[in-house]
């Protein structure tokens, strides 16, 4: 005969089976109060089971749970009216104040006369699947760029040196500022930063501090208690929480308000923050990097940016330089995003004929590299096949009409950007001429006479 485990010598083989769940089990009275826990519950909010039974079921702050009691009813949650709850998704705040992130089933238990007895509840802890996505996120955006330095296009000297000062700040603990014009790369020089340094099996979290009014930017960065403020129904963990033994990239830091201001310079010296809506400190292991294109020693002086916050988050800058400053670097960013456009737009287009690079070469990119690829882009729209020419790319490069050029002027110009294109091309193919030829879009002996003609020593050149 079979026995039940509210059966004498079965409860306690009972309550071993329950302890060896990898989910977390609770049992709750009618009333609201917690009466038995399992092992893994424990586990999941960091309590001790003593700490836990008898307190009410509130105590565990699950944001999903309706804790209104509705008029005329007899119980503390909606669930003994609904009967059932299935793979609800929720928030709960552990003992250290840190969110933990579950589905939970529920079920209301009734004796053999369908008398109410409680509720059981089972809690999947999904946190790391949470920050699995984030990381599978991340990596993805890593993969967008697999060429050049961490995606970063660029063979120039003064790119050379970026690159050679983010691998030394990327292994420092201290807090990085990513100065550039709109456009240069900001974004990738931080992704290669958390790529490179010691917390790179930690998440990246990214936030764009201009992106949000005074109001919801704390909320965004420190996250809230459900009912911290009008249309906060649920926990909401912040950025920084979320970016816990990691780095979180703080685009356009100069748009900070002062008031928040005051808070992320608290995190920088005490590592603690609070949750809107509530006073208890969290504590968080978070490496800063920092973006912006405002000069933010103007911004000081002015009084909009606090000088303490400014020595602390400038610890070690990193100056972006614009792209008419790297001009050399065009060719290869053209092929660059050439190839990759080819790739997505599955059209057959190899490269641009000379006046098509000539108005690259002659334009100022006030937009930087971001111009660039959009210039490409809208190129891929009018082309179909074979080389890119000028009248396929947008009209503004252009500009207004040029006074007419000496002969001689104009074939240095055209000179120049030829030899760039060269060089460029035999760079990309490591000095193979005949894969230079294809990406320029002509023939090989075109290649060899121009390397003649240049006076380009190919074993040089790759040895740079």
């Amino acid at each position: 005969m079979s026995q039940r485990c509210d059966e004498p010598g079965m409860y306690r083989y009972c309550r071993e089976i329950i302890n060896t769940m990898n989910d977390g089990l609770v049992v709750v009275a009618p009333d609201g109060t917690i009466m038995m826990v399992n092992r893994a519950f424990e586990e999941i909010m960091g309590y001790s089971r003593d700490e836990l039974i008898g307190r009410a079921c509130s105590f565990i702050h699950c944001d999903a749970c309706e804790i209104a009691r509705a008029e005329g009813k007899g119980h503390w949650c909606d669930l003994f009216d609904l009967g059932s709850a299935t793979r609800k998704p929720c928030t709960l705040i552990r003992k250290d104040g840190s969110y933990v992130h579950v589905l939970k089933n529920a079920s209301i238990l009734r004796n053999a006369a369908g008398e109410v007895l409680g509720a059981v509840e089972t809690l999947t802890d999904i946190s790391e699947i949470t920050k699995r996505d984030q990381k599978i996120q991340e990596l993805s955006r890593l993969l967008e760029g697999d060429e050049g330095f961490h995606g970063i296009v660029g063979k120039s000297a003064i790119m050379r040196r970026v690159f050679d000062l983010t691998e030394k700040a990327a292994q420092s603990g201290a807090p990085i500022i990513i100065y550039g014009d709109s456009g240069t790369g900001k974004e990738l020089v931080a992704l290669a930063i958390h790529a490179l340094g010691k917390r790179r099996d930690g998440p990246f979290i990214q936030f764009n501090c201009a992106a949000l009014n005074e109001a919801l930017l704390e909320s965004e960065l420190f996250g809230h208690v459900k009912g911290a403020f009008t249309g906060a129904y649920s926990h909401r963990q912040g950025r920084f929480e979320a970016a816990n033994r990691g780095d979180i990239f703080l685009d356009e830091i100069g748009d900070i308000p002062l008031s928040t201001q005051v808070k992320l310079l608290r995190v920088l010296e005490t590592k603690q923050f609070e949750r809107v809506g509530e006073v208890r400190s969290i504590k968080v292991d978070v490496r800063i990097i920092s973006a912006t294109n405002q000069d933010l020693e103007s911004l000081v002086a002015q009084g909009k940016f606090r000088e303490d916050l400014f020595f602390r988050i400038n610890a070690i800058p990193i100056h972006l330089p614009p792209l008419r400053d790297r001009m050399e670097d065009v060719p290869l960013m053209v092929n660059h995003f050439i190839q990759r456009l080819r790739e997505q737009s599955g059209k057959p287009i190899t490269g641009l004929t000379p006046g098509a690079l000539r108005l690259l070469m002659d334009h100022p990119w006030p937009g930087n590299v971001r111009e660039l690829k959009g210039a490409l882009e809208y190129a891929f729209v009018l082309a179909e096949k074979g080389l890119i020419h000028p009248e396929h790319l947008p009209p503004t490069l252009a500009g207004p009409a040029p006074p007419p050029e000496v002969p001689e002027e104009s074939q240095r110009r055209a000179g120049t950007a030829e030899k760039a294109a060269l060089i460029a091309a035999l760079r990309q193919t490591g000095g193979n001429q005949s894969k230079a030829a294809v990406l320029l879009g002509v023939s090989r002996i075109t290649v060899w006479h121009r390397m003649k003609k240049y006076g380009i020593d190919v074993q040089k050149l790759i040895a740079v």
